[in-house]
């Protein structure tokens, strides 16, 4: 075996290797581009959409009320004596006029008689008086009587008929007095228990408080609101507590229940007190609500959901859809070709799950709902298949 080249055989078998490393290029090039993966454009983003809605909202404001009864009377004593008997049940429903409490008589009835024994005394005097008028007058104009006896039987009757006058205003004050005694119910309603015993002196001379009565069939809930509600339902020409016969509805309430359940009934707004409490910062509202089984009992507190505007076919669109920064709120509009856009909007009130859209969306614009966070300006989109379809199709 030689181990030495001639020059001629170098140069021969330095070809061979430069053709031969050559041919491997060529095939390790041939192999790397016919196994290189093609390049695929990128997915467009899959996103839901909706079209922006408009309906009709309601706004709403919450605060804390209290119930008070729409009548609340307390039944006192007009004259002095002891009390005789009751003539009702605590805790019972009295009506108007019925007699609640006796006051001792004797003494009134007595008063009474005196007055009306009076009164018939002047009557007779009235009478007699009269007579003698009735015979001076003619024998007067008969020069038979003189001008003295005319004048005094004349004064005589007119002093009688004014004595009688008296009289009957003492017995009208004495039997309004001894009506008094019986002390009646000024008002239908639930009473509450007695305030006084049998047998207590009542009256001007001892305690006048005997009862209260209550009407609750329809009760009262007070509330406050702030300034700043004020100001806004001025913005939107409402004003809290006057009816307006344009609209087609009224401020009302709904008010929650100790058992946190909604009280069946709603309530209608019917008074604003016009001036704000300096303290507070803000002013009373009352609203009038029926309660025919009594659940609501006055001076109990309750949660108060009070109707403040109405906006009819608002622009609506869903909260999830909103994106908030510093420079203010926006969404993303899909223009026709599948591309977005980024809306600057200006929100307005929300309610549930949904926001008001003042200015920036036209309703029926498309609006990307979900998936927004791998959206920038410009990009093109692509709608995901409702699962309702899918299920079709499976």
């Amino acid at each position: 075996m030689r181990l030495f080249f001639t020059k001629k055989e170098l140069r021969v078998r330095k070809k061979r290797i430069v053709w031969m490393l050559g041919c491997m290029a060529v095939v390790v090039g041939l192999y790397v581009v016919l196994t290189w993966p093609e390049k695929k454009e990128p997915e467009a983003p899959v996103v839901n959409v909706e079209p922006v809605g408009v309906e009709d909202v309601e706004i709403y404001g919450d605060y804390v009320g209290r119930i008070r009864a729409q009548q609340f009377v307390e039944v006192r004593a007009r004259v002095e004596g002891f009390l005789e008997s009751m003539a009702f049940e605590e805790g019972t429903y009295v009506t108007k006029n019925q007699v609640l409490f006796v006051i001792d008589q004797r003494q009134y009835r007595a008063k009474a008689d005196k007055a009306r024994a009076q009164l018939r005394k002047d009557s007779a005097l009235v009478r007699k008086t009269k007579r003698d008028l009735d015979r001076i007058r003619p024998l007067f104009e008969q020069n038979a009587a003189s001008q003295l006896d005319l004048d005094n039987a004349t004064a005589a009757y007119e002093t009688a008929v004014a004595s009688m006058g008296m009289s009957q205003a003492d017995l009208d004050q004495a039997e309004q007095e001894l009506s008094y005694t019986w002390v009646r119910s000024p008002i239908s309603g639930h009473i509450s228990e007695r305030h006084v015993d049998l047998g207590t002196l009542v009256g001007t001379g001892g305690q006048s408080l005997l009862a209260t009565v209550v009407k609750s069939d329809t009760v009262l809930v007070d509330f406050s609101m702030t300034a700043l509600d004020y100001l806004k339902s001025k913005e939107r020409n409402i004003i809290i507590g006057q009816k307006d016969s344009t609209r087609s509805w009224q401020p009302s309430i709904t008010i929650t229940l100790p058992d946190n359940s909604v009280y069946p009934y709603k309530g209608l707004v019917d008074f604003a007190e016009p001036q704000v409490n300096p303290k507070t910062g803000t002013f009373s509202v009352r609203a009038e609500m029926p309660n025919p089984d009594r659940v609501l009992l006055p001076g109990q507190f309750t949660k108060v959901r009070a109707l403040l505007d109405v906006r009819e076919n608002a622009t609506v669109v869903p909260q999830k859809s909103l994106i908030i920064e510093k420079g203010g709120a926006y969404i993303f509009v899909m223009r026709r070709d599948s591309t977005v856009e980024r809306r600057f909007i200006e929100l307005g009130p929300e309610f549930g799950n949904n926001v008001v859209v003042e200015r920036g969306l036209i309703p029926g614009e498309v609006i990307v709902s979900e998936g927004y966070h791998k959206l920038s300006p410009g990009v093109k989109v692509r709608v995901a298949q409702p699962r309702q379809d899918k299920d079709e199709q499976e």
